[in-house]
């Protein structure tokens, strides 16, 4: 055993006997209704974080993860010079502000940081192009890992993923933050205990699939490292600026927009996975199929089909629509005894006593995002998985890229959720990965 392993045993021994020891600490697989979930209290370990890719989801990310008490976030890395300086701006303001002097450092190429024996995990908020080769990575350097959705831009990737973080025992948490909010648990716990009966249907509005790749060509901004941020991707695609939002260090300005790549064919998932990855999650989670997924996808257009459809083996079919006139992103479950229909700001059902602490149209109060990342430094701690684990993250991953795949075929697709392949399908078998650019490989 090399001494950078050895080191890194050490530091997740100290640190998890640190917690074991303490009295009243506790974790979150479920949050209690009306209650606050208990924050992370001071103990001996200090837990070292580092962030890859520091656009605007990692900058909300470290505004949770800095302010735990026993977090130091040490790097950061991103291949856009403006960002590393926004990210060396905002950690030295609040460790100033703190009065905790904590040594930070930023680099271009992701495997600098990885190299660093002091960094004991990493928050990956890259574009989705590049989570699949950044976490294995990781995962043989040791890192423990938060990796934002949808978890791959692959289902060979997920696959691949699943298997190092495993092989390598590493703890890896999804960053389905819905899995955390206490709306979202109390609607899972009402269905799962059968209080509407035997569930028939779920609505799970999310919004459509990807499109052609249609910006125009603009100049690549100095600082920027495109053909880094390109990496894998082997798609003919050039830069604009809405692929990575520009900021402003003076006078201070964050992007005004999410990056672009989420939309298009050749660098993302759409609608689909960027907000599938956490609706159907929701969906899959209620029905027991989390671990699973669908038999059968249906694309919308196909014959008399108006809505994505996937059939489950246990007679569920899961749709993607809405379940109301504003189109709200959340689900809606359809029950033989009753309904429930949930989303980030609200929950509401067909019986008062779906409701037990709360009113219609009334949200339950307790958990959220920093409940999420606190479930993750806690799973670190106790070397167990978090609320929503590698497994879970690719399952519903695979489910939100089966209906891209249907939509681009235009046809129904056969799938078998325990072997991860398709039925007899060939054609479709062609889908389950995508070539990288010379130079990257799975």
């Amino acid at each position: 055993m090399n001494k950078k392993k050895m080191n890194l045993l050490s530091r997740r021994k100290f640190m998890g006997t640190g917690l074991l020891g303490a009295a009243g600490i506790g974790v979150l697989p479920h949050v209690s209704l009306g209650k606050q979930v208990p924050n992370i209290t001071n103990r001996a370990a200090t837990f070292r974080l580092g962030f890859i890719g520091l656009g605007r989801q990692a900058n909300g990310l470290l505004n949770s993860f800095i302010s735990l008490p026993e977090v130091e976030v040490v790097a950061g890395c991103d291949v856009y010079a403006a960002k590393r300086q926004r990210f060396l701006n905002k950690t030295a303001a609040y460790y100033n502000e703190n009065n905790r002097q904590v040594k930070v450092e930023v680099y271009e190429n992701y495997h600098d940081l990885l190299s660093r024996d002091d960094v004991d995990a990493v928050v990956i908020a890259s574009p989705d192009h590049w989570h699949a080769l950044m976490a294995i990575d990781a995962c043989k350097a040791g890192k423990d890992i938060y990796l934002e959705k949808p978890l791959t831009f692959t289902i060979k990737e997920g696959q691949e993923l699943v298997k190092a973080v495993r092989d390598n025992n590493i703890v890896l948490a999804t960053g389905s933050m819905q899995r955390s909010y206490a709306n979202f648990q109390h609607a899972v716990r009402m269905v799962q205990k059968g209080r509407i009966g035997k569930v028939s249907k779920v609505y799970a509005c999310v919004g459509g699939p990807p499109k052609p790749f249609d910006l125009p060509k603009e100049e690549v901004p100095e600082g920027l490292n495109w053909d880094l941020w390109m990496g894998p991707l082997n798609a003919p695609i050039h830069f604009n600026n809405e692929l990575n939002p520009p900021i402003s260090l003076n006078p201070p300005e964050n992007e005004k927009m999410w990056g672009a790549w989420r939309w298009y064919k050749e660098t993302g998932g759409g609608l689909t996975t960027d907000w599938g990855a956490h609706m159907f999650d929701i969906a899959q989670w209620a029905i027991g199929m989390d671990r699973k997924g669908p038999v059968e996808i249906i694309p919308a257009g196909y014959q008399d089909t108006k809505h994505l459809t996937f059939k489950y083996a246990n007679g569920v079919t899961v749709t993607e629509q809405p379940f109301d006139e504003k189109e709200t992103r959340g689900c809606k479950f359809f029950g033989k005894d009753g309904w429930i229909e949930v989303s980030r700001s609200h929950y509401e059902a067909s019986d008062p006593s779906l409701y037990q602490e709360i009113g219609p149209g009334e949200t339950i109060q307790g958990g959220g995002g920093r409940d999420h990342h606190i479930d993750f430094i806690e799973s670190v701690k106790r070397r167990k998985d978090p609320i929503a684990p590698v497994e879970i993250g690719h399952s519903t991953c695979v489910t939100c890229t089966l209906g891209n795949i249907a939509y681009e075929l235009g046809r129904p697709l056969k799938w078998n959720p325990d072997a991860e392949q398709f039925e007899n399908d060939p054609e479709a078998a062609k889908h389950l990965h995508r070539a990288y650019r010379p130079g990257y490989r799975l």
